[in-house]
């Protein structure tokens, strides 16, 4: 991972969308700062469209599509996107399956949650479950004293176990049926609603994240970035990011968009 001054200054003006990742790379230590959020909304302005790429839930995801200064949302780590559009007052949503199949399978997730819980100690249902529509979210340091790292790999291989892909984030190991993923519903939102083909021209976008939830996206974009607190899991991630910035979570995101703007 190089430091993220080393893009290359001819690559930013190219930069048309900045996908980003939530929790602990927007946000620092739970909270969205200030910063944080003026950043997003001068990227906007300058013309550089935002689009959260998260595991939160889509009663979350419904009101960031709505409220903050973004062209979109990627939710339930890629279980659908959302888009609304302010000037006809009309929210887009996206889903990856369909409604029936999701409700037949949000009963067997939380089965499998009460599962984990006994077999876990010291594990607990995300607090922002009930808001989820596809996704199994296991807490094991957000509003629980975090658990150690063998802990975490156990909730993953019982998620595996019962079928389910898991993925680590830097809060909740997230758990779902189906072969979607954060990168697979990135794409489909670029494509459908902001007309950029990915595949043909990834230097259009940058992504920036912290956790092996994010590899994939890591993994696909030439100008990826982490925040400095990536580094924690550096050794258990199939894709690295190709830049990290100097400072971590939301102060890293900044640090990131102001080059961005510097750039532009």
């Amino acid at each position: 991972m190089r430091p993220v001054t080393e893009i290359p200054a001819a690559a930013l003006p190219a930069i048309a969308v900045m996908l980003c990742d939530i929790d602990d790379t927007l946000t620092t230590d739970g909270h969205l700062t200030a910063a944080a959020y003026a950043a997003m909304e001068r990227l906007s302005l300058a013309g550089i469209r935002v689009v959260p790429v998260t595991g939160r839930p889509a009663g979350w995801c419904d009101h960031i599509a709505r409220m903050w200064p973004v062209a979109g949302v990627v939710g339930e780590n890629g279980a659908f996107y959302f888009c609304y559009d302010r000037k006809r007052h009309r929210m887009t949503r996206v889903h990856a399956e369909g409604a029936s199949l999701r409700e037949s399978r949000r009963r067997e997730l939380l089965a499998i949650g009460g599962e984990i819980l006994r077999e876990v100690p010291g594990s607990a249902l995300a607090a922002d479950q009930p808001y989820r529509e596809t996704d199994l979210a296991i807490d094991y340091c957000e509003d629980v004293p975090r658990l150690p790292a063998d802990a975490v790999q156990r909730i993953a291989a019982l998620m595996r176990e019962r079928g389910l892909n898991a993925k680590v984030s830097s809060i909740h190991v997230n758990g779902w049926f189906g072969d979607y993923d954060k990168l697979a519903m990135s794409l489909r939102l670029l494509r459908e609603q902001l007309g950029i083909d990915a595949d043909a021209d990834a230097r259009s976008c940058v992504f920036i994240g912290d956790s092996p939830n994010d590899a994939p996206m890591f993994g696909k974009f030439p100008l990826s970035v982490g925040v400095a607190n990536v580094r924690k899991f550096s050794g258990s991630m199939e894709h690295q990011p190709k830049y990290v910035t100097n400072a971590a979570s939301g102060a890293g995101f900044c640090e990131l968009a102001g080059l961005l703007l510097t750039g532009r």
